[in-house]
């Protein structure tokens, strides 16, 4: 089935909330205080994009791509995008909807100007870190951090040479 990614309207938000915390939490990924940012996707779309991915007309996924800073932006500079919560439904694994919606957030960072791409990754992501790395993504060690006790998340980074800058294109 073809997966088509779209910017996520206010309808949407519920739906995503769900799976987004769902993701997280039911996989051991979030602790219970960090569930209601991982449901807040009105704040979320207010200061950055999020991209849903359908596959048959039904959420197959979530992304959000924060490309003019604010506080979705975590270790960005200007210029500089960053991919937060990439959330795929568990039975749509595996058929491209992580891809898509990461490929279309590189879209979204090109067409506002960005020039680099930061995301951050918990360890035990591994599939996660064979996509961000098969896309070329390359580690960014000096930029790993712990954003609380006990939470390593590991970083990752992608230059977009052909970005578009604004009024350039």
């Amino acid at each position: 089935m073809p997966t088509t990614v779209r910017p996520a309207r206010p309808d949407d938000h519920p739906a995503v909330a769900e799976l987004t915390a769902g993701v997280y939490r039911g996989e051991g990924y979030s602790s219970a205080s960090y569930e209601p940012a991982l449901r807040d996707v009105a704040s979320r779309a207010a200061s950055a994009t999020v991209l849903v991915a359908e596959v048959d007309g039904r959420l197959a996924g979530a992304v959000t791509v924060a490309t003019r800073g604010g506080e979705w932006a975590e270790q960005a500079a200007p210029g500089e995008a960053v991919i937060r919560m990439l959330v795929v439904r568990a039975d749509a694994r595996g058929a491209g909807v992580g891809e898509a919606l990461v490929r279309a957030s590189l879209e979204r960072a090109r067409a506002d100007g960005c020039t680099l791409v930061r995301l951050s990754s918990q360890e035990d992501m591994l599939a996660a870190h064979r996509l961000y790395e098969r896309l070329g993504f390359v580690r960014t060690p000096s930029y790993d951090w712990y954003p609380v006790p006990g939470l390593f998340l590991r970083t990752y980074a992608l230059p977009l040479a052909d970005a578009v800058r604004p009024g350039t294109g």
